[in-house]
């Protein structure tokens, strides 16, 4: 390797650097975001089977076994130790 390329590695490493540690907040603040959003939509997808009237069911229902997946995780976070749904054990 030249000196040239050598310069401009280290350039692009430091870069690199500085970006990673500008934008680690605002990673942590979008990821709570995308969380946030996420557990909506599966409040929302879920609601008709957690007893909450839904006027879309009719849509959201093609969309439970997708949500369905990462269940247990999602109901952990929310604060219950136990599935709230009657018909679906998954702890």
């Amino acid at each position: 390797m030249n000196l040239i390329t050598r310069i401009r590695t280290i350039g692009h490493r430091i870069d690199a650097f500085y970006a990673a540690w500008y934008e680690a907040p605002y990673r942590r603040m979008a990821r709570r975001r995308q969380r946030r959003q996420e557990d909506l939509f599966r409040l929302l997808v879920m609601s008709e089977a957690l007893g909450i009237p839904n006027p879309a069911s009719y849509y959201t229902l093609e969309l439970l076994p997708f949500v369905l997946e990462d269940f247990h995780d999602w109901h952990l976070r929310m604060g219950m130790e136990h599935s709230p749904l009657e018909g679906f054990r998954c702890c």
